[in-house]
């Protein structure tokens, strides 16, 4: 080897050595702020500093709402940039994209501060494959100083999906960002509000009369899981509605989650050939919720059931409800209410930016323009604001049409537990969809061996 060669050998090691150096203490400085600011021992102004050194910030969520895209870029961005942070909004077709991207990235030895993410906007399962894998940055939520906004109190039935998600414990390792509920809307052009079904009895007999005037989503989507779950609560053989379907697959078991939902299935496949066809036949179940949409605004259907407390506000403004849309309770005592919340992921590349902005976004300020603008309920807890920021909220609320807020929360249960969500959909896909004749207390324990960690 020649003088130069061995020289460029040399320096070729010591570059190599230099980055891997900064790597490990980036990723030691990163866990090291993780550790000592959960410990309390750096105060938020500390933070504030931190995040206007950091990178951008890289805010991973669902884009298929052009509402809210236009307010993150107009609302969102330039707030973050007053606090020091450029937030770059990375809009992905499936949350569980970014989870997948989340846990791979660890996998491939990417440790904290190493990753692509900074916050996930997410629920349910997707927050539940998270804390399975102990992919969260921790406890965040109850430091922010915006965590006056909500109830944490164990003691008061309000902190409930502050502190369970799907039934899973959120231990602070997420904020909860906004609120939803499962509402059906009706076409009064054809049916009046008044004499829209209540219950799923009523819906039964109203099929028995008018066959094809109603479908849901289809399972998999969370939305047509949903309506199976509702479907599920009503029919449960204890007559408890959602109280058992909040415990863990390794709680109930197999064979008792499928003597609970068997009577539901079997509705459910009871009115299948009064929902709305397809070519040949078959029942139709739209994808999506915009494929329900325009089946309900063309009249193919008079019913439109779907998360949106809000969704006949927005469907009205936008021209993709008929005119004469309301909202209606259906199913009474059992309509599905939940959180959606901001998590970040223990690789988080600038995790002093996502504490930043997860606090902004659970500002009184970001939740009522969020609320005005998009349309999406606010994730605080307006119990806990004051009369004036109560009044906020209250102003920035959208109208309902044929029902109020109290009405719909003297109806609200609580979402299944996350455990239970892939399996219920499983025996759903199987029993319904492809009509297998297999006795539901197999396809259950086929579903429940499938979701079994290896």
């Amino acid at each position: 080897m020649t003088k130069s060669r061995a020289v460029a050998a040399l320096l070729a090691a010591a570059i190599g050595l230099s980055v891997t150096t900064q790597v490990v203490n980036a990723a030691e400085q990163s866990a090291s702020f993780r550790h000592d600011y959960l410990a309390g021992a750096i105060a938020w102004d500390k933070v504030e500093a931190r995040a206007k050194g950091e990178k951008e910030l890289n805010f991973y969520y669902w884009g298929g709402d052009d509402t809210l895209n236009v307010w993150i870029d107009s609302v969102v961005r330039p707030a973050m940039a007053e606090r020091g942070v450029k937030l770059n909004p990375v809009r992905i077709a499936a949350t569980k994209d970014a989870v997948d991207l989340v846990l791979t990235e660890l996998a491939a030895g990417k440790a904290e501060g190493e990753g692509s993410v900074d916050v996930i906007w997410l629920n349910g399962e997707n927050f539940f494959t998270l804390a399975q894998q102990d992919a969260l940055w921790g406890s965040f939520a109850e430091t922010l100083p915006n965590s006056k906004n909500f109830v944490w109190d164990p003691t008061s039935p309000l902190s409930s999906p502050n502190l369970r998600d799907f039934g899973t414990e959120t231990k602070g390792r997420e904020v909860p960002w906004s609120g939803e509920q499962y509402v059906c809307a009706v076409n009064g052009q054809y049916v009046q509000a008044a004499d829209a079904p209540s219950t799923f009895d009523d819906l039964k007999a109203y099929l028995d009369a008018n066959p094809g005037k109603f479908t849901y989503v289809k399972p998999p989507h969370y939305v047509g899981n949903t309506f199976v779950q509702e479907a599920i609560y009503a029919h449960n053989p204890d007559g408890n509605g959602a109280e058992p379907f909040q415990k863990s697959i390794d709680e109930l078991g197999a064979k008792e989650l499928a003597r609970l939902i068997a009577p539901g299935l079997d509705y459910l496949k009871t009115i299948e050939p009064q929902l709305a066809t397809a070519d040949g036949g078959k029942p139709r179940y739209p994808e999506d919720t915009a494929a329900l949409d325009s089946m309900f605004l063309n009249a193919e259907v008079y019913f439109n059931c779907k998360f949106g407390i809000y969704a006949v506000n927005s469907g009205l403004i936008t021209g993709r409800y008929p005119e004469a849309a309301q909202e209606f309770i259906f199913p009474e005592n059992l309509m599905i209410k939940n959180k959606n919340y901001l998590a970040i992921p223990l690789n988080s590349p600038n995790p002093a930016s996502a504490l930043v902005f997860a606090d902004y976004m659970s500002s009184v300020d970001a939740q009522a323009s969020k609320l005005k603008t998009v349309g999406y309920p606010v994730g605080i807890d307006p119990m806990q604001l004051s009369a004036n920021d109560r009044e906020l909220v209250k102003i920035a609320a959208p109208s309902h049409y044929g029902v109020t807020s109290e009405d719909l929360d003297a109806n609200a249960v609580a979402d299944t537990n996350a455990s239970l969500v892939d399996i219920i959909e499983a025996t759903w896909l199987e029993y319904i969809e492809r009509g297998s004749d297999k006795p539901i207390a197999k396809i259950v324990a086929d579903a429940v061996g499938k979701s079994a960690p290896e």
